[in-house]
């Protein structure tokens, strides 16, 4: 019993993981898409493949940003 506990209780923590992950890049790709429309598909799949942590800086990093060029030196640093 405690076995078949643990694992579901595991499975619920990558679950809300998972979906922290995936709401964070949807909140940015949708910031940087409305601020320049012109994001590369190579831009948006870096984004994807940021954990939570890095997307959390990324947020809050693109307030300053003024171009797009921003935010590509911005990816190739993390």
């Amino acid at each position: 019993m405690e076995l078949t506990t643990s694992w579901k209780e595991e499975g619920i923590k990558e679950g809300r993981q998972e979906g922290r992950q995936e709401e964070g890049q949807q909140i940015v790709l949708r910031q940087l898409c409305r601020r320049w429309n012109n994001l590369t598909p190579q831009m948006k799949n870096n984004i994807r493949q940021l954990p939570v942590a890095q997307l959390e800086q990324l947020a809050e990093a693109l307030l300053d940003f003024s171009s797009a060029t921003d935010l590509e030196h911005w990816l190739r640093q993390h």
